[in-house]
């Protein structure tokens, strides 16, 4: 998966073409108040100041969206897309990345830890997440150019997420109803079923990573990896508070601030 950034010459000329309308409506405000003040047209000063006031703040919430326009190009497995990141198209792509860098779907789940059910939860979870603005509406109108950050989101659900959730969840959930009570660590699959989600972990790296890059962030695999005082641990769980008190070199328990 690789990504690029880089301003396209639609871009620069469009942010040109928004500079000097900006500047010809201001000298059309400007020329109207100084004949307001010739001719102390109250009503007239009342119409015109709230004119500009709209075109002041339409004109403001326009570039707020599109005058940081970047252009971003994704490798992808079996396809290539390209986005016309506007703030609105980085502020989902930052929230779709986060969910997921958060979650069991990019971090590791060792063979000798971890809940499978929980696993399938956290899973199930991010598919709601990413369905959600799809099926609310919620989801930004496609842009005019360029893909849209959702259809990526799209593959996820339909090719990855959502048919591994409909085979697993079956095959555990019928553990659970002819052996309840039993630990995971008996049900037959439970070496094919970690297997399997470290291959989709995999498939969904490059689309996690593509996201980050969609939202501006500098070195968004940075956040998928362990540190290298965890690694070096070789172990997945989560560390004590005493364990991170003796690696930050601290002797007391943290004050509350």
């Amino acid at each position: 998966m690789a990504g690029r950034r880089r301003w396209s010459a639609g871009v620069i000329a469009r942010t040109a073409g928004r500079a000097l309308a900006a500047g010809a409506v201001g000298s059309v405000v400007g020329v109207a108040a100084y004949s307001i003040s010739q001719t102390g047209g109250q009503s007239l000063s009342v119409v015109v100041g709230g004119v500009a006031g709209a075109a002041i703040t339409l004109g403001a919430d326009l570039y707020r969206r599109s005058v940081q326009l970047t252009e971003v190009r994704l490798v992808l497995p079996g396809s290539e897309m390209t986005f016309k990141a506007n703030t609105d198209m980085r502020q989902a792509a930052l929230r779709m990345f986060f969910q997921a860098a958060t979650r069991v779907a990019t971090r590791p789940l060792d063979d000798d830890s971890g809940n499978l059910r929980e696993a399938l939860t956290s899973l199930k979870t991010l598919f709601d997440l990413y369905r959600e603005p799809l099926e609310s509406g919620a989801a930004p109108p496609p842009p005019a150019e360029g893909d849209s950050v959702h259809e990526l989101v799209l593959d996820v659900l339909n090719f990855e997420l959502g048919p591994f959730l409909a085979h697993w969840h079956l095959r555990l959930q019928d553990f659970e109803r002819t052996h309840p009570g039993r630990p995971e660590t008996e049900w037959e699959d439970n070496a094919a079923f970690r297997q399997a989600l470290r291959e989709l972990q995999q498939r969904l790296r490059p689309y996690v990573i593509g996201l980050g890059s969609i939202a501006g962030l500098r070195d968004p695999e940075r956040h998928l990896r362990r540190s290298a005082w965890y690694a070096g641990r070789g172990t997945g769980a989560v560390p004590s508070q005493g364990d991170r008190d003796r690696h930050e070199g601290r002797t007391e328990p943290p004050r509350p601030v």
